[in-house]
């Protein structure tokens, strides 16, 4: 894979594993749609609220994470744990990018209570892609 030198760092050219500012979910109407038109699937302990959005924006997917401050009141912590399912998320997004399509919003919660490993994370997360696809085949089939 050809590398681009910064100074003594070297970073990989190929960008299937990026998360841009512009994937980021930060617009409060789309966060509203979500909350009040979105549907849901989980997998403990996560859970993914997601909605269709208007074909106008320029990303595919836009994503967004969000853990409870009533179960870890230390900030510290609540960051940890967005950096986990940050991480994981874009480790996995290239499975939902290469097989749906439409223009999607993404909510990421943290359900559980006590902080998980990297390993759990991931896993929830391939768990909850899945099912947000399976969910998407099964809506296209219907139509």
């Amino acid at each position: 894979m050809p590398r681009a030198r910064l100074g003594r760092f070297t970073k990989p050219m190929s960008k299937v594993f990026s998360y841009p500012k512009s994937e980021k979910l930060k617009n409060k109407k789309t966060i509203d749609l979500l909350f009040s038109e979105g549907k849901s699937v989980s997998k403990y302990p996560l859970k993914l609220i997601y909605a269709q959005t208007a074909p106008f924006f320029n990303t595919q997917i836009e994503a967004g994470v969000t853990v409870p401050k009533r179960n870890f009141k230390s900030a510290v912590t609540r960051n940890r744990i967005k950096r986990l399912l940050r991480e994981a998320y874009r480790i996995n997004k290239q499975e939902v990018f290469n097989n749906t399509e439409g223009r999607f919003a993404f909510l990421f919660l943290y359900l559980g209570k006590e902080v998980p490993t990297f390993k759990q994370v991931e896993k929830g997360m391939k768990v909850v892609l899945q099912r947000f696809f399976e969910a998407e085949i099964t809506q296209n089939r219907k139509k």
